[in-house]
């Protein structure tokens, strides 16, 4: 491994990298001297080996530097390991992702989600992407409040019929069924089955003896052109529309409040780094298990890594997407007019999440790799922007993968 120390027009650049992937420790500083980076991590391993652990740049402009234990809010990159703790759930025997909701929970079997099941929950066609009533201050940090109010709550379409991303939701619908499976809440199951065994400094409920370490989250500013896409005209001029209800609540989330880093919002709340969060998947890139921690079987597997939807226009993105159970699969909508960051082109074998503003973690089991992004300066668009995929680039492209123009890395 080769160590790495280099100053940028941001701050300092450290680590390490096989020098196999050195394509991806320059992008990682071209981020910062080229494309706005303040602070950011990226790590990758190959075969449950590190072999990109990379940091740099300042938790806030010209503030303190970003160290090699910074950690921050991945948003919606932290899905992924919500739906790992589903299918371990699913593999031991004890939840059914074919089953109805109601078998664990029974309160949610109204408003027309009577036939609901499980697995619709993880594939976002489940039909409650957002409450239609506007959430109290703090709401989403009231477990059995939202737990209520899901359950209440009418379903925008027939569960099953479409799909349209569940941004937060999902915390709850997800959350409250492996709640009742497991017998504890997720954020204590993650910690317990996951982040215990493979050693992750990751967290879901954050503890508030680590609000030191945590880089606050630097929202990107809207654009002209960025307020003229599919996404934001529904977003601003459909008041009843899911996209609205989505622009609505994450506004409602703050991610550099105490109070929003300590609740257990299983779609959008996860603290970690590129290291922890490439650590996470690094298993799942590798059959189910590694160094002796097994979490998943290759049945289960492999059922994590297909495509369970797709559609041409997600009903809150307004874009086409494609989604396995839990995971969004590769997407390239570089093709469609007006929808700069809609995209985010990875093997068609890969699967994982991208978070607000970013951020990425995702396993690769044709390659054997896991990777992951973290930053603290948000850029705009849906999914991945220049710098994320940037870096996914350069790591497909390490490992001798032929070129992404037909919207995936092939082996």
């Amino acid at each position: 491994m080769k160590k790495i120390a280099v100053e940028t027009k941001a701050g300092p650049v450290e680590g390490s990298c096989d020098t196999r992937f050195s394509e991806v420790a320059d992008a990682f500083i071209a981020n910062f001297d080229a494309r706005g980076e303040v602070g950011a991590s990226c790590a990758l391993t190959l075969e449950g080996r590190p072999v990109v652990d990379l940091w740099g740049g300042r938790k806030t402009p010209g503030g303190e530097v970003w160290d090699r234990d910074t950690i921050s809010v991945i948003f919606s990159s932290t899905k992924g390991a919500m739906a790992l703790c589903a299918h371990m759930l699913s593999d031991r025997g004890q939840l059914d992702l074919n089953a109805p909701i109601t078998r664990y929970w029974p309160q949610f079997g109204q408003g027309g989600k009577e036939a609901a099941t499980v697995s619709m929950t993880l594939d976002h066609t489940v039909g409650v992407p957002h409450v239609r009533g506007a959430p109290a201050p703090g709401e989403f940090y009231d477990w059995n409040r939202m737990v209520e109010v899901i359950a209440r709550e009418p379903a925008f379409w027939e569960p099953g019929t479409r799909n349209g991303y569940h941004a937060i939701t999902m915390s709850w619908t997800v959350g409250e069924i492996l709640h009742r499976a497991a017998g504890k809440r997720m954020g204590r199951f993650f910690a317990d089955e996951v982040a215990g065994p493979l050693g992750l400094d990751f967290w879901i409920g954050l503890p508030e003896a680590q609000e030191h370490r945590v880089a606050p989250m630097l929202p990107a500013m809207p654009t002209p052109d960025s307020m003229q896409t599919r996404f934001f005209r529904k977003a601003m001029t459909d008041t009843t529309s899911a996209s609205h209800y989505f622009l609505r609540d994450f506004l409602a989330f703050n991610p550099n409040d105490r109070a929003g880093r300590a609740a257990e919002i299983g779609a959008a709340n996860g603290i970690t780094n590129a290291r922890n969060l490439a650590a996470m998947y690094a298993p799942l890139a590798n059959g189910g298990s590694l160094n002796g921690v097994h979490l998943v079987g290759k049945d289960t597997l492999n059922r994590m890594s297909r495509v369970a939807v797709g559609t041409h226009q997600d009903a809150t993105l307004v874009i086409p997407t494609r989604f396995a159970l839990g995971y969004m699969k590769s997407m390239d909508n570089r093709h469609l007019p007006g929808l700069d960051g809609a995209s985010c082109i990875l093997s068609e074998s890969a699967f994982g999440h991208v978070g607000a503003g970013g951020s990425i973690g995702f396993a690769c089991p044709e390659t054997r790799m896991s990777f992951a992004y973290t930053m603290n300066q948000m850029g705009l668009g849906l999914l991945l922007n220049d710098r994320g995929q940037a870096l996914v680039d350069a790591a497909y492209r390490s490992l001798g993968c032929r070129g992404n123009g037909g919207g995936v890395w092939a082996a």
